[in-house]
């Protein structure tokens, strides 16, 4: 039967479920530049407002995971981790967490993304470290992960083809936020990597694409249930973006903040969510029968520095100059800092996390339009959290910039931010839930 595109626009703009010939011969056209992007635009869209069922959503994300190479890693290790993020601001988690759970002794594969929307990416994060390369081939990915079982790179142009170029159009056509799209991004690139055990680390808050936790709770229980319907063990917790994650708020400032986690010297709510995700992969993993003795070994690695080796083995494995480990001031830095001061006395009662991701977008941290450039050493340094007292003309936060224009740019976008109350507020919880089947 002829398919075109214009027909499945239609049906899904009208609510109708397509079937798995059509969402297979939708990705397959995509994928060999058969579909323009403006009707893929189109399509996504309406995915986002009219949604797809369970059933669809498994069959985009195999169709998306078979549109290119599916690595296999079993001839490496018979049990593969993973763990992703939904993207949130200032969420440099992975780079804790990947050279904890390595050390030890689950290897991590992980393909990770670029920024999207106010979100910063992982890759982003990584290519602020001089010399390191996220550009692997399918071969140098299971060579270093075969020689020290931790390799992050991006995405290889055969692996999930499909979901890369939908990827980079959904930033910059405002169908980021659909959830069975999500969903199918996030569990393609995992099937398709070889992963066998993944821990999701879904968001939800200000900071967050999933704003309300209802949201949050949906998106887990969605890449879950198609991490099952493939054969994967996985774990969604869902944890707060109502502020951000840390204190560092930019590529080469996360980079920063990491490497001091792994020293332990780092953000306590940084590591806290570092350690319990992980310990929930080594559990998935069968490693560890209960997660108090995972949690346990992770603080082991933690303290011995074997995690801060494990990342050092990576950089130096991916081409980066493995100095800035104990000189992170080779890093990018910005050529003006200046704070952000408080209007008022009182006590921060809510940041508006999503405001402060988009201003980082401005200085030039993120991308505005596909394709853009990355400036890597600006940013923010978040002094005062919910639930901090602060006085009139404190340091809410320090501006790092290329220039002293920018800085003006978004300081009243930074002060819209923050919400200063006279009564104390609580700070969120780190983590709200857990979804297993």
């Amino acid at each position: 039967m002829l398919m075109r595109m214009v027909d499945l626009i239609a049906r899904k703009r009208d609510g109708q479920e397509l079937d798995t010939a059509e969402i297979n011969w939708l990705v397959t056209s995509y994928a060999r530049g058969d579909i323009p992007d403006y009707q893929m635009s189109a399509w996504a869209m309406a995915v986002l407002l009219r949604g797809m069922n369970l059933r669809e959503t498994v069959d985009f994300t195999l169709a998306m995971s078979r549109s290119g190479t599916m690595l296999d890693l079993s001839d490496i290790a018979p049990v593969v981790g993973d763990k992703h993020s939904t993207g949130g601001v200032g969420d440099k988690t992975t780079l804790v967490l990947a050279p904890m759970v390595a050390a030890a002794g689950l290897p991590i594969a992980k393909m990770s993304g670029r920024s999207l929307g106010f979100s910063g990416g992982t890759i982003d994060k990584l290519e602020s470290i001089p010399g390191f390369r996220t550009e692997l081939s399918g071969d140098s990915f299971r060579r270093i992960f075969r020689e020290i079982g931790l390799v992050v790179a991006a995405q290889t142009e055969d692996l999930a083809p499909a979901d890369k170029q939908l990827y980079a159009l959904r930033d910059v056509t405002a169908t980021v936020e659909s959830v069975p799209l999500i969903a199918a991004s996030v569990m393609s690139k995992k099937i398709a990597a070889g992963a066998t055990c993944i821990v999701l680390d879904v968001k939800y808050g200000s900071g967050a694409f999933m704003h309300t936790l209802d949201d949050a709770r949906l998106l887990a229980q969605t890449m879950v249930g198609i991490g099952q319907s493939c054969g994967r063990k996985v774990t969604g917790v869902i944890s707060s973006m109502e502020q951000p994650l840390g204190t560092a708020v930019g590529n080469a400032l996360e980079i920063k903040e990491a490497i001091a986690a792994l020293r332990g010297e780092g953000a306590p709510d940084l590591i806290a969510l570092a350690r319990e995700l992980g310990a929930y992969l080594l559990r998935l993993a069968g490693l560890y029968s209960d997660l108090d003795t995972a949690r346990a070994k992770l603080d082991q690695v933690l303290q011995s520095g074997a995690a801060l080796e494990k990342l050092r083995e990576m950089i130096l494995y991916q081409g980066g100059n493995v100095t800035v480990i104990n000189h992170p001031d080779r890093l990018p830095h910005a050529a003006v800092i200046e704070p952000l001061r408080a209007p008022s006395n009182g006590y921060v009662t809510a940041i508006n996390t999503q405001e402060l991701g988009v201003a980082v977008g401005e200085l030039g941290g993120g991308r505005m339009r596909k394709g853009d450039t990355i400036d890597h050493a600006v940013g923010l340094m978040v002094a005062k959290h919910v639930g901090d007292a602060v006085q009139s003309g404190e340091a809410l936060l320090d501006i790092h910039a290329r220039n002293w224009n920018d800085v003006q740019r978004v300081t009243l976008r930074l002060l819209k931010a923050y919400t200063i109350g006279l009564e104390p507020a609580a700070p969120p919880p780190l983590i709200a839930e857990v979804v297993e089947y």
